[in-house]
């Protein structure tokens, strides 16, 4: 295959995503579709307790939905019918629940894995063709199109590469587009915890004076933990064994869930907001953490990428030029500008308001809380921003 119209460089979530979306069309346009990815994907799946997960939001139920893939998914995704949203010693609360927004849930937990096998057996190897494991060393920039270098002295050229590599891509370095980088000087630790209680599918926001914490509702009445701390207590909290461990999230936590039983594999992440400065040149898009990575307190990150992923293939297919047209990928991108704007400030914004301690703060964040449980309308806009479906309407 010396040139094809599109090479996505990395085969995750999102770049799988986005071959899916132009699966259809490329099969009637003659679009050829590579996607390039160092780990083999299509493992037979097997449930672990240990597995990663993802909250999808309901706008991203109803993308997936409409790329036909949703029946798949829902085999394992686990309902978000109610969020509670508190801070530690402080009286103020809200509840977010589906019947009141009548949907059918605010947004669903799903297991990487799982969701990476749907949507891998989806993917038509006539259209799209994998070339895994590889990974792409350098790409020269030619006229029409980019020259991509792999790491087997092979070489690719396609009329629009994708890069889907990441928050930490090495290509877009190489390539000097800039990113500005806020750390947060926290740390998210991630760990799956198995509640003595049902969760009912309940998540929960806990907001404490040493940072947020987030319990979701998973398959087998797991609960996937999302414990945001400072740098340097996230890394103590890892080093402590399970008993301790639990005994201190059950200290933050609280009993609303009975006690916690069990403890899996923990992770350890370092947060920060990073936004591509550029994620359009001629021949090139960005997406996902490629573009920009957000905090995951209030879960966005994902869906936002998804929906650049939906809004970028519409572009693609609605344009009659070939994929790689810069006046196709400005318009891309003036479309998501303000999904993307109001997205990453509305993360940003919440991230930086429950994280300082000043007493006047802390206590209009309670009666922000207590506002937000008994006004409708603020409640309802809120739920939207949670469900994906406040900053863009969803076909």
């Amino acid at each position: 295959m010396a040139r094809v119209e599109l090479a996505i460089v990395g085969g995750g979530l999102v770049g799988a995503s986005l071959a899916l979306a132009l699966q259809d069309g490329a099969r009637a346009r003659g679009w050829r579709i590579v996607l390039i990815e160092p780990h083999a994907p299509g493992e037979p799946y097997q449930p672990s307790y240990d597995a990663r997960c993802s909250a999808l939001s309901f706008g991203t139920q109803r993308i997936y939905e409409r790329l036909g893939l949703w029946p798949a998914i829902a085999r394992r995704a686990e309902p978000i019918l109610q969020i509670h949203v508190s801070e530690r010693g402080r009286f103020g609360a809200a509840r977010l629940r589906a019947l009141e927004e009548g949907v059918p849930a605010l947004g669903y937990v799903v297991e990487n894995a799982w969701l990476g096998e749907c949507l891998w057996q989806a993917l038509d190897s006539s259209v799209v063709a994998w070339r895994c494991p590889a990974e792409v060393q350098r790409m020269t920039s030619l006229d029409d199109g980019y020259r991509l270098h792999l790491d087997d002295d092979s070489h690719l050229d396609c009329a629009l590469a994708v890069l889907a590599d990441g928050g930490r891509s090495e290509l877009r370095e190489r390539l000097g587009i800039h990113v500005r980088h806020r750390p947060y000087g926290q740390a998210a630790l991630i760990a799956n915890v198995t509640p003595s209680e049902p969760h009912r599918g309940q998540a929960f926001e806990r907001f404490t004076q040493d940072g947020p914490l987030a319990l979701l509702p998973l398959a087998e009445n797991r609960c996937a933990l999302v414990w945001t701390r400072q740098t340097g207590d996230a890394g103590r909290l890892l080093a402590l064994d399970e008993r301790q461990f639990l005994c201190e999230l059950q200290q933050q936590f609280g009993y609303r869930l009975g006690a916690f039983r069990h403890l899996g594999t923990r992770h350890l992440y370092a947060l920060a907001l990073v936004e591509a400065e550029e994620q359009v040149r001629p021949h090139l898009a960005l997406l996902g953490n490629a573009a920009h990575s957000l905090h995951p307190i209030a879960g966005q990150g994902y869906n936002l990428s998804l929906r650049d992923t939906l809004c970028l293939a519409e572009e693609l297919l609605a344009s009659p030029a070939e994929p790689g047209d810069f006046a196709t990928l400005l318009r891309y991108q003036a479309r998501q500008r303000l999904d993307q704007q109001l997205t990453v400030g509305f993360s940003d914004r919440v991230t930086r308001l429950f994280a300082t301690a000043m007493p006047l703060l802390a206590d209009g964040r309670s009666l922000g809380l207590l506002g937000l449980d008994l006004l409708p309308p603020a409640k309802h806009w809120f739920a939207r921003q949670a469900m994906g479906l406040g900053t863009r309407v969803q076909a």
